[in-house]
């Protein structure tokens, strides 16, 4: 009953598959619910690591052992932990306005989730299965991608790489990483130092997510005779 993840994810059934409890032993006290929010609560005041199932148990003022009535590993926790938080996204905007727009507000609830929630970083990339919360934001996102005359993969990679974009911010911001770039010696590298000498500074107004957002969806949906009209 090791806390550490047991697997890769691969072959392993969906937590999200599986009966609530197993059933054999005796009634469980607590349910899946109370188990992800006490994990939850732990990873937010002290990190993912302090999110074990023997600190989980403790929490619940149970036995460590009790919590796999429920869950089969800290896989599953990790699991339902995640898809948990990404329901907090809802609920949605309507996709009435400007597709563009919608998506911007989209990503600014990605980054917000991330600044509530840091230790998600450790976990989107996990090859585990897609919970129910993350799929409800997919097809939220490609409802309000519809207008767009683009095909359905550049879509889903549009969607890919803007939730790439707002975890790098959020992540430059956790780790308060303003210029990835500073401390360094760029005499051996003088193409890149004469082109970040011909950077102009943004202005203080200028919203950088924003415009990396803007600019990212633009390019991958966008099609090309429209951005030169």
């Amino acid at each position: 009953m090791s806390d550490a993840p047991t697997d890769s994810g691969a072959g392993r059934q969906p937590i999200w598959t599986r009966p609530e409890r197993g059933t054999r032993g005796p009634t469980p006290a607590h349910s899946r619910d109370a188990i992800v929010q006490a994990a939850i609560a732990l990873a937010d005041a002290e990190g993912l690591p302090a999110a074990t199932m023997r600190a989980v148990a403790t929490s619940l003022g149970t036995a460590a052992g009790s919590l796999y009535r429920y869950l089969s590993s800290r896989d599953d926790l990790l699991d339902l932990m995640t898809d948990r938080a990404i329901g907090e996204l809802q609920p949605y905007p309507r996709p009435d306005g400007d597709w563009l727009d919608t998506m911007l507000l989209m990503a600014r609830r990605q980054l917000a989730l991330y600044r509530r929630h840091p230790w998600l970083l450790e976990v989107l990339h996990r090859p585990s299965g897609i919970g129910p919360q993350s799929m409800a934001w997919f097809d939220h996102c490609l409802w309000i991608l519809e207008p767009v005359p683009s095909s359905t993969s550049a879509k889903f990679e549009a969607i890919a790489m803007m939730t790439g974009v707002v975890s790098l911010f959020a992540r430059n911001e956790a780790t308060g990483t303003a210029n990835p770039f500073a401390g360094h010696d760029l005499t051996a590298y003088p193409h890149f130092a004469a082109a970040l000498s011909r950077t102009t500074p943004p202005a203080p107004d200028q919203d950088l997510f924003e415009r990396t957002v803007r600019s990212l969806l633009t390019g991958l949906l966008t099609p090309t005779w429209s951005r030169r009209a």
